[in-house]
């Protein structure tokens, strides 16, 4: 992943409907969620939603299909896990970090 690809994903959810709008597709799992269905969990306006749903697809966080009448938003499962893995790839100097008793995993 690139660092502006890291950028851009940190700055979209950097903010807090943008971050409960990921969380809850990423909860959702494969199946992902529509607008609707989003809105009422979230208790988002539809037009918000919307903006925030366009910032995180930017981003690349979320993937849209569309299934007959509806749009089905999922999370970009790759897309977080090359996050993930750019933010930890050099966790304690590159050697493996196992479970703590602290609120570190890192047992450098």
């Amino acid at each position: 992943m690139q660092e502006t690809d890291v950028v851009r994903a940190l700055a979209a959810l950097a903010q807090e409907v943008r971050l409960r709008v990921f969380r809850a597709l990423v909860v959702a799992g494969p199946a992902g969620l529509t607008p609707g269905d989003l809105s009422t969990q979230l208790n988002v306006a539809a037009n918000t939603l919307s903006f925030h749903l366009k910032e995180l697809s930017h981003a690349g966080l979320i993937s849209q299909e569309r299934q007959g009448r509806n749009l089905i938003y999922r999370a970009a499962f790759d897309t977080m896990n090359a996050l993930l893995g750019y933010l930890t790839e050099n966790c304690c100097e590159g050697e493996a970090c196992g479970p703590s008793d602290t609120a570190s995993s890192c047992h450098c």
